[in-house]
């Protein structure tokens, strides 16, 4: 005598298997055909209602581990990337960028663990002022931004990194920099530092912190961002 219970728990089971096969399968190509990090809103505004984005991503995330083109986290979003140990084989000569002076690596260093900051806080710390060049480079780079301005006299403008930072130096969020003895280790720090010498603790999201405001409309206006508004009518 067949047992219909089990029998319909069975087809119940092949039925779910198949909608979380269909669901990576969309995710799957919603990440390969985009041509930057996707946000999980994104996937989850098109994923079926009921499925559990941060499990899709990670199962695919795993499924493409060992291959050479493995899916990466990059804060809340996801992208294909070539595996690290195959990069090399990869040409770009034709869009290889500059490297980077002693001065943008030094700036760039500063932004990425002391954010936010301001211009005046680099100067501070590096002991030396720093051109406008120097922030245009890391711009233009798309690595660095501007977060907010500071709630302090002359309201000055705070920086921060982008998801591009991230995503350029394979990082999945900003608390996979190298700490103090990773940058040791690799002959980037000095062995006579300071005892009480220490890496600070970058920012974890992009949240404004309580001494930032947003930058408004006539801030941009203000930074060059923006052509001005004409105040006349024609």
């Amino acid at each position: 005598m067949i047992d219909l219970k089990g029998e319909e728990d069975f087809e119940e089971e092949g039925r779910d298997l198949q909608a979380k096969i269909e669901a990576e399968r969309i995710a799957e190509a919603l990440v390969f055909a985009s041509s930057q990090p996707v946000p999980e809103g994104f996937l989850a505004e098109r994923l079926p209602r009921n499925a559990n984005v941060r499990e899709i991503m990670l199962r695919l995330k795993e499924q493409y581990a060992p291959r050479g083109v493995n899916l990466v986290q990059i804060e809340g979003a996801w992208a294909f990337r070539t595996a690290a140990d195959l990069s090399f084989v990869i040409r770009r000569d034709d869009n290889e960028v500059k490297k980077l002076s002693r001065a943008a690596l030094e700036v760039l260093s500063i932004i990425a663990y002391h954010q936010p900051v301001t211009r005046a806080e680099i100067e501070d710390i590096r002991g030396v002022q720093t051109s406008r060049g120097t922030l245009d480079v890391l711009m233009e780079a798309g690595w660095v931004r501007f977060r907010g301005r500071r709630r302090t006299p002359g309201r000055p403008v705070t920086l921060g990194t982008t998801r591009d930072f991230l995503d350029h130096f394979g990082l999945e969020e900003l608390r996979d920099l190298p700490g103090l003895e990773e940058l040791k280790g690799a002959g980037l720090l000095s062995g006579r530092i300071p005892a009480n010498f220490n890496i600070p603790s970058p920012l974890m999201n992009d949240e404004l912190s309580e001494d930032e405001d947003p930058i408004t409309q006539m801030d941009l206006e203000e930074l060059g961002l923006l052509a001005p508004r004409s105040t006349s009518e024609d």
